[in-house]
């Protein structure tokens, strides 16, 4: 059997911490007298951190220093931190649980490619760090998606080619980098905007085993 490896993001496809990104910048948004709402911060999904803040600032026309945008930068990140405070199991959404054990069961390697920075303490406090043979986030890319390189360095961590490499994404920019690396891109979520994958679940509990079966086989 050829050896595959399985890559998951995290923020909207194994926890939805995206509302708490959302909240935490809409507070930002609105100290800044910006209107920042849901449909904003779609534009943001897979995108790292600096560049939400340079969005933000855009809606509202605002120019800032250097100097402010790190500070914002930190108070955004604290205010996120401060939601997650309270995180656990319950927060793992409907469906990625059985799919992740049955990788497990039949022996398949999982890794995690996120551009969150908080990739590890969510994974811990949610009780779920064990699953996963390789965890490649924020701390470890410099470049962001649609760039590969997260995905890049998650194959290469499990000596698995590309080729060989399944991924889970929420993102546009997340589906981009699976198919720039020649990796099979799986979107969950809204078909509309994911059409640019090899496949589409609206979540997990729409994966069933025989599917899990054809990408291992």
């Amino acid at each position: 059997m050829t050896n595959k490896a399985f890559i998951f993001d995290l923020d909207g496809v194994i926890v939805d911490t995206a509302k708490y990104h959302f909240l935490a910048w809409q507070k930002l948004a609105q100290e800044l007298g910006i209107e920042f709402t849901p449909e904003h911060n779609e534009h943001l999904k897979g995108v790292s951190r600096v560049r939400s803040l340079d969005i933000i600032l855009e809606l509202g026309n605002v120019q800032a220093s250097q100097e402010d945008k790190n500070n914002w930068l930190i108070q955004k990140n604290e205010d996120y931190l401060s939601y997650l405070v309270d995180i656990d199991e319950s927060e793992i959404l409907p469906g990625v649980l059985p799919v992740l054990h049955y990788l497990k069961d039949k022996n398949q390697q999982i890794a995690l490619g996120s551009a969150s920075k908080n990739a590890r303490p969510i994974l811990e406090k949610t009780g779920i760090i064990n699953l996963f043979d390789a965890i490649v986030d924020g701390n470890d890319v410099s470049n962001a998606k649609p760039d590969p390189e997260v995905f890049l360095q998650a194959a290469k961590k499990l000596n698995v080619t590309n080729e060989n490499s399944i991924v889970f994404e929420d993102s546009v920019a997340g589906i981009q980098a699976a198919n720039i690396a020649n990796m099979t891109s799986i979107g969950i979520g809204d078909a509309t905007s994911l059409n640019e994958a090899k496949y589409i679940f609206k979540d997990f509990t729409f994966i069933d085993v025989s599917f899990i079966e054809s990408l291992i086989n």
